[in-house]
């Protein structure tokens, strides 16, 4: 199935490991470019882009911090003068620090705030640049279920990403007369390196929460996300689609 992917440029933010992984290799499996943010994992970042080029496609690996303005419009203009362009932006760098509201300190609170909602703003912003200019462009935010019903021990995580959700429909009514579409994708649980590493009752009680008995794979996810980046998403903008397996219905 061609789903118009051929030569397009993208961008996805945390694309060293877990989703962001699974979703630039996806997108260069359909025919795009692929440029990924990362911030501590050199090695990791260049095995993904050494993937992205054996499959004849450009790869970029840009180290920069999703929490900075400059970082994220300095990359945009790196990815746009490397590439020739840019026509996907997948938001995905994130992070959690949790504590029940009681305990969580004012740095625990910034600094999840500052990466995964003013991380997406600065993305968000420098892509919507080019694309309003260009008219045309395709931007999915990597939210949470937790964004949507809260999460015991999460109040920074679960305003981040609810942040997240409330930000994306606001671009999807900003954009849309320029032919941009905004969705998010909110995963339930996902078996990435943090699932694996936390306490096994907690992981019990996510996959006893699903309908499907399981937890998502990274790909279950990407497998999403270049849905919405592709013309067989031309008409859907505004919307959040949950991976979780039904363990939030």
């Amino acid at each position: 199935m061609d789903l118009g992917l051929q030569g397009k440029n993208a961008i996805v933010t945390g694309g060293s490991m877990g989703i962001g992984t699974a979703v630039a290799l996806a997108l260069a499996t359909e025919g795009c470019n692929v440029a990924i943010n990362y911030r501590r994992h050199d090695s990791e970042a260049r095995e993904v882009v050494s993937q992205i080029e054996k499959m004849g496609r450009k790869g970029l690996a840009i180290k920069a911090d999703v929490a900075s303005y400059d970082d994220a419009h300095n990359m945009v203009r790196t990815v746009v003068d490397t590439f020739g362009g840019l026509d996907i932006m997948v938001c995905n760098a994130g992070i959690n620090w949790d504590g029940v509201i009681w305990k969580m300190t004012e740095e625990q609170w910034d600094r999840v705030i500052n990466v995964n909602l003013k991380g997406y703003f600065n993305y968000n912003r420098a892509a919507a640049l080019v694309f309003k200019d260009q008219k045309s462009g395709k931007i999915v935010n990597i939210s949470s279920i937790n964004g949507l019903r809260g999460k015991f021990g999460q109040a920074n995580y679960a305003a981040s990403k609810g942040g997240e959700i409330a930000m994306s429909k606001t671009l999807a009514r900003e954009l849309g007369k320029f032919n941009i579409n905004v969705n998010v994708v909110a995963p339930g649980m996902v078996m990435t390196e943090m699932a694996r590493n936390i306490p096994p009752e907690f992981l019990n009680k996510a996959i006893d929460e699903t309908v499907l008995g399981r937890i998502a794979s990274p790909e279950d996810c990407a497998n999403v996300v270049v849905f919405l980046c592709s013309r067989k998403a031309q008409h859907l903008t505004g919307e959040v689609i949950k991976v979780d397996g039904g363990q939030y219905i």
